[in-house]
């Protein structure tokens, strides 16, 4: 579907001779060879010898830029000599060769004399004559004619006049010598099977029988009889990787024969037999083809041989209508990448590509002097650039034609509405025209096939699609393009307009763009004699028919524009400048690329001018800036830049401003905006109507591709324009989720729910659209508008949306209810629909239905069970207690009638409650079961039915106005309660209803939190009331209980009031550094004798115990503090050693080693299972199903027991000590730092000041400590990877999903924990006691 068109123009003209060394009348030297300097992008040219000047004149021919005219190549002389002539007749030698080594900046000259020449130049060289080094290494004798240098100029392959072949290597020295004898010929012994003949070829029973003959005897057999037009030249052509090379040389007296020769010299092959093979010899650029001529007698064929000389395919050459002569003499030449062939012809060089099997003529261009006018026939030369691909030197006998050339589609616009995929192929003098919104047809088909007067050269189409201009070399045809409503018609030829150029001009000026710059003008960019020059016609009515010229000197690409206010076509000229051209102005514009783009597309979007183009090299740019590096084709449409990658990958990018147009990763399972494609696939047309974007492939075939990325725009336009039948249709062709025709507009689709309705209109599609539903925002997660400035982040909460099934269900109800008959099997469908599914809704209508239309009702009956669970309707049937509507919805089921009539017969037997209580019961709803039983009034059945079914809770509330059937209640509540050890609720309930005694036991069995209600029950009056030996005990056990759970002062309360025992009390508040209420006591009660036996005493062990425990403290940070430290640059210098070192077996008992990295050398180590960097990832060596078969519990425990441990030299043992010293620093700020202020103030008040000031002081070296942990453990270190694994991990959002399981899942969870943004625990400051002064 591509086409050559032409990017660059250069001629140089062969020097006239100076006038006062020559004389009058004698012609130029003529050009008799060219190659290339790849390094320096210049071309060497090579002038003579002539019958009358035997010299050879050596130049470099280079273009500039900033030259005044660049399309004019200016040249330096690298050398000259003179060449003596090799016949006897004086006729001047013939250069063969022509070849350039740009590591040592050396020519290499062969001559048909024999005299290999190297002409070596300087480093310095800047073009004056005698510099340069000329210097004959060799002579061949007698002639050499051919000769070709292998590709990797290491070897120089000749073939001589007496039937030799010489292999010479770089510095001219033989390799092996080499005969072409007959002999050679006995080699083809070729056998063919008939593959892919007719005959092989299925073609019915009969067909054999009527034609039997055998597929492996051809009707003809060449003989390999000589060509009428053969010139007898030899040609050499090496494959592309050096490894063979191909000798097309006629063996007299027998045929012509292309024989395969290896590096070595060693014959590989020779060709079969083909009548009328010719000279013409070229490898193509892949290696698997031979292209060769075969002149047949009605045609002349291009024929193609594989490595082993067997045939493999042709097509026919084209005579040109005005040279019918032109193919009595043919050369090929293939490019070195590109699947290019150039036919050079008489007086033209023909450019073919294949593309499906197919070969189209590309181009055509002229090359020298018509033949009728040239004194002596020459054909002309062609040279291939070896870098960049499509770059073509064509030299005739006087001047040199330079022409770039690069594969462009001809198409028309991608943007709406004018988007109709209209693509027009070149072939020759026809165009293949085919719109891709119209009809899809396999290359080589087209829609349709117009036909112009002479090659085409390059197509435009209009802005809007409704013209195509054609250019070729008599002039500009233009087609109109009717349409149809969204398709194109045939293209109907308006007018062609000619240039009116003489046979002369045709060959000397050239034609190389063309492009519209409004609706009707059409601009050609033109070679003239000199400099290149614009030609613009209007079609208008009206308008001159006259070509009007304007200059161009430094343009080298036309383009029509993506919009039409761009105001004209748009030219770029060499140095990436762009310029605005219409009619006659030119105007620059505001924006430019960093240099010339060999394609590209200009538009304005939203105001602001964007120009995207795409470099050889793959750069593709949005004016100045680079957006990728590997970019292969694009397409601009109205909303989106489209473009593939080298990595095989179609990305979107939405239009912006160019700062802010946002590339997409190489991620195609995450970002809507990236697809997979197939390899080597190149954009053809976007269809954005049709949401479709059409792509070929290498081979040449089409494949039409819906990307998620424009099908997901075209539904939120669709929807924004309120079309919700097309969205729907695009929905449900696409495998789109439905949930986008509401989230996308939600309040605009619960206005215009009637209007969606109404363009769905079948009922089917409507329950298709209501199934589908979910309370989730699809526009947060699956379908995120990518668009940069819409961009929001999804979460699970984000996404959420409740409610939204049903309120889509209600709007569609309230529309649909008016015509409930027409509209029945929607309405029930949204009822089943419903979050949680409204069945009793939808059995409610079908029961209206039974008493109005009993066929109806079926038919709806018949729905509701297709959409639910007829086993769930049959319970909801029976709950609505409609017992002909459940016996309609049996019918439905798989039921037994044997299960279901009896009982539905016994339900019809009962009264109306006992029905209910019955029905209910057997639905297990027994709280409305225990409703019906109230209202029977059984009050025994219905205390038998609370215990059965614990219903005690409704019961209270349901009898909270009976009191005595209350308490019945509450007290079988307190019995149960208290049977399932809740002490202290059914202690409350007995309370309640005034039993103390059983209170009394429930608050001593719940422990020492009740002791309060414990003794105030026990006090009350009970039956038989307590004796206070009881209730001494029962103070007793309560006070020991909460010794036991360290409340000192609630057991120093009971000892003091019910035991009336100070010693024990004060005592108790001592062991709970409750000093100052000790002392309180003491003197309360007069007791002055516990302040030295009990309190001192008290204060003494206090201070010991507080003495040991911060000293403990202290230790503790001081070994654990800088243990961490450790740990973490261990693990930050060395991840690998530090967590995989310790544990090889990683959980599982599979060995941990990382692909990419190799640590033992034990076979038994050699794993394939997760390693530090898989891990975390699920993307291991193993599979899926191994992993989870070996993510066992019992290895999980054991991990969590190994991470509860933290043992030193795991990689537990971090986090352990983290956390180990997070309890102490919060032990220390909390009970720790009370205690030591309230023992310091009771050493303090009994005058052990000393002791006060140890304390205190080893306290705050404590809570120093405990400062600079926090600072080191807690420090900015931590709280930068918890905020960038909040960042980086948060935002994909996918934590959970790739959590490994096992004891892997263990260690995952244990860095996960660790990395996460942790709150350091809070240090205060310690106050001194002031009285103590400073130390």
């Amino acid at each position: 579907m591509r086409n050559l068109r032409n990017i660059a123009h250069g001629v140089f003209r062969a020097p006239a001779p100076a006038p006062d060394l020559t004389p009058d009348g004698i012609p130029a030297l003529p050009v008799s060879a060219t190659c290339w300097d790849a390094a320096r992008d210049e071309l060497i040219v090579a002038l003579g010898p002539a019958p009358h000047d035997p010299r050879i004149e050596l130049l470099r021919v280079a273009k500039h830029a900033h030259h005044p005219v660049p399309s004019r190549l200016q040249s330096t002389t690298v050398a000259s000599w003179d060449v003596p002539s090799p016949h006897e007749n004086g006729e001047p030698d013939v250069v063969r060769s022509l070849y350039h080594f740009c590591d040592t900046q050396t020519t290499c000259v062969i001559l048909a004399g024999g005299d290999i020449i190297t002409v070596t130049e300087p480093e310095a060289f800047e073009g004056v004559p005698g510099e340069a080094h000329v210097e004959i290494v060799g002579t061949i004798s007698p002639s050499i004619a051919a000769a070709r240098w292998s590709p990797e100029e290491e070897l120089l392959v000749i073939a001589t006049g007496d039937a030799k072949v010489l292999f010479m290597s770089r510095s001219i020295d033989l390799v092996t010598e080499v005969a072409l004898s007959a002999d050679d010929l006995k080699l083809s012994k070729h056998v063919s099977v008939g593959w892919g003949k007719k005959e092989t070829q299925f073609q019915g029973r009969g067909a054999k029988a009527r034609a039997l003959r055998d597929p492996t005897i051809p009707e003809k057999v060449d003989q390999g009889l000589p060509s009428d037009k053969d010139d007898g030249r030899c040609t050499i052509s090496w494959r592309p990787d050096g490894a063979y090379v191909a000798v097309n040389f006629p063996q007299d007296g027998v045929r012509r024969v292309v024989r395969v020769y290896n590096r070595d010299g060693e014959l590989d092959s020779v060709s079969e037999p083909v009548d009328g093979l010719e000279g013409a010899l070229s490898w193509g650029p892949e290696g698997s083809h031979i292209a060769a001529i075969q002149r047949r007698s009605d045609r002349v064929d291009v024929i193609f041989f594989e490595r082993n000389g067997l045939r493999h395919g042709e097509f026919a050459l084209r005579a040109p209508a005005d040279a019918p002569d032109a193919l009595d003499d043919v050369a090929l030449e293939w490019t070195p990448h590109a699947r290019v062939l150039a036919v050079v012809l008489k007086d033209r060089v023909q450019l073919w590509s294949m593309g499906n099997y197919h070969w189209y003529l590309k181009q055509e261009i002229l090359c020298g002097p018509p033949p009728e006018t040239a004194a002596q026939h020459r054909r002309p030369q062609i040279a291939w650039h070896a870098e960049k691909y499509l770059l073509l030197a064509a030299a005739s006998t006087d001047k040199v034609l330079v022409s770039e050339y690069a594969f462009a589609i001809s198409g028309g616009s991608t943007s709406a509405p004018h988007d109709h995929g209209a693509v027009a192929v070149v072939d020759g003098s026809t165009i293949k025209f085919t719109p891709f919104r119209t009809c899809n047809p396999p290359p080589p088909m087209a829609m349709c096939e117009l036909d112009v007067d002479a090659p085409v050269i390059d197509v435009a189409f209009s802005v809007d699609c409704s013209r195509m201009a054609v250019l070729h070399r008599l002039g500009v045809s233009l087609f109109d393009l009717p349409a149809n409503g969204q398709r194109l018609g045939e293209p109907r030829l308006v007018t062609t307009a000619a240039f009116g150029h003489d046979r002369a001009q045709e060959y000397e000026q050239s034609l190389l763009q063309i492009a519209f710059s409004g609706p009707s003008e059409v601009q050609v960019l033109h070679r003239a004699a000199e400099d290149l020059e614009l030609l613009r016609h209007d079609f208008a009515a009206g308008s001159p028919k006259e070509w009007l010229r304007t200059d161009a000197s430094s343009m080298a690409t036309l383009t029509t524009p993506g919009s039409s206010a761009v105001g004209g076509l748009v030219a770029q000229h060499l140095s990436g400048k762009l310029s605005r051209v219409s009619g006659g102005e030119h105007a620059p514009l505001e924006v430019r690329f960093p240099a010339f783009m060999p394609w590209s597309t200009v538009l304005i979007h939203q105001g602001a001018l964007l120009a995207f183009g795409l470099s050889r090299n793959g750069h593709l740019y949005a004016n100045s800036r680079l957006l990728a590096k590997n970019c292969t084709s694009f397409l601009v449409t109205d909303s989106h830049l489209i473009f593939t990658t080298s990595n095989h990958l179609v990305k979107f990018v939405h239009l912006a401003p160019e700062a802010d147009l946002d590339v997409p990763l190489d991620d195609p399972g995450k970002d809507e905006r990236c697809r997979n494609v197939e390899r080597g696939a190149r954009l053809v047309t976007a269809i954005p109507a049709k949401m479709s974007l059409v792509l070929q492939m290498p081979r040449g075939n089409l494949e039409t591709i819906y990307p998620r990325a424009m099908v997901l725009a075209g539904v939120r336009r669709l929807v924004e324009q309120k079309d919700y039948g097309a969205a729907f249709l695009t929905c449900r062709t696409q495998r789109v989720d439905m949930n986008l025709l509401f989230d996308h507009r939600p309040e605009q689709f619960l206005e215009n729910v009637g209007l969606f309705l109404e363009q769905i209109k079948d009922p089917a599609h409507i329950d298709l659209f209501l199934s589908t539903l979910k309370d989730e925002d699809v526009t947060q997660t699956m379908y995120r508008d990518t668009k940069a400035g819409n961009a929001q982040p999804s979460g699970p909460k984000d996404s959420a949306k409740p409610g939204k099934t049903n309120a889509i269900c209600d709007a569609v109800l309230q529309k649909l209810r008016a015509q409930k008959k027409a509209n029945l099997q929607n309405i029930i469908t949204a009822h089943v629909c419903k979050r949680p599914p409204a069945l009793d809704d939808g059995l409610r209508v079908v029961a209206e239905l039974m008493r109005e239309d009993e066929a109806l009702a079926e038919r709806a009956v018949e729905h509701i069970c297709f959409l639910a669970d007829v086993n769930q309707l049959y319970d909801h049937a029976l709950g609505l207690y409609n017992l002909d509507l459940t016996l309609l919805v049996a019918q439905q089921s798989q039921r037994d009638p044997r299960e279901y009539l009896p009982f539905i017969q016994e339900l019809h037997a009962m009264p109306t409650l006992r029905r209910q209580f019955t029905i209910d019961d057997k639905l297990e709803r027994w709280e409305k079961a225990l409703d019906h039983l109230k209202a029977l009034d059984s009050f025994d059945d219905a205390k038998k039915y609370i215990v059965k079914h614990q219903l005690y809770h409704y019961a209270l509330g349901l009898y909270r106005h009976e009191e005595h059937r209350l308490r019945a209640i509450t007290e079988l509540f307190a019995a149960h309660l208290k049977s399932n050890s809740k002490f202290q609720e059914a202690g409350l309930a007995y309370e309640s209803l005034g039993s103390f005694a059983d209170a009394t036991d429930c608050y001593l069995k719940a422990g020492a939190a009740c002791w309060r209600e414990c003794l105030y029950a026990a006090q009350q009056q009970q039956s038989p009331p307590l004796t206070a030996e009881q209730l001494t005990e029962i103070a007793t056990s309560l006070a020991d209980a909460l010794r036991e759970a360290k409340d000192h002062a609630a057991a120093a309360q009971i000892h003091l009031d019910y035991l009336q025992s100070i010693d024990t009390a004060v005592g108790l508040l001592c062991k709970g550094y409750l000093f100052d209420e000790a002392m309180r006591l003491a003197a309360l009660h007069r007791r002055p004798d516990l302040l030295e036996s009990t309190i001192d005493t008290g204060l003494a062990d206090a201070l010991a115990g507080s003495t040991e425990f911060l000293a403990d403290c202290k230790a503790q940070l001081a070994a654990q503090v800088p243990r961490i430290a450790e740990l973490r640059r261990k693990a930050q210098e060395d991840p690998l050693a530090f967590y995989e070192g310790e544990n090889p077996r990683g959980g599982d008992g599979g060995a941990a080693i990382p692909d990419d990295v190799s640590v033992a050398a034990s076979t038994a180590r050699m794993s394939t299972s997760a390693s530090l960097f898989t891990r975390y990832t699920g993307k291991s060596g193993t599979s899926v199903g191994s992993l989870s078969s070996r993510a066992t519990s019992r290895n999980r425990r054991r991990e969590e027991k190994k991470r509860a441990r933290g043992r030193k030299g795991t990689v537990y043992e971090e986090e352990y000590l983290v956390n180990s010293v997070r309890r102490l620093v919060e032990r220390v700020m909390g009970t720790t730092r009370a205690e030591i202020r309230r023992l310091v103030s009771g050493l303090v008040r009994r005058g052990m000041q000393e002791r006060a000031r140890a304390v205190e002081e080893l306290m705050a070296q404590v809570v120093e400590g405990c400062r600079k942990a926090v600072d080191e453990v807690w420090g900015p270190q931590d709280q930068k990877d918890g905020k960038g694994e909040g960042e980086n991990g948060g935002e994909d959002g996918e934590g959970d999903e790739r959590r490994p399981g096992g004891g892997q899942g263990v260690f995952y969870d244990a860095l996960a924990a660790m990395k996460e943004k942790q709150v350091a625990p809070v240090v205060e400051g310690f106050e001194r006691l002031v009285l103590l002064g400073k130390r």
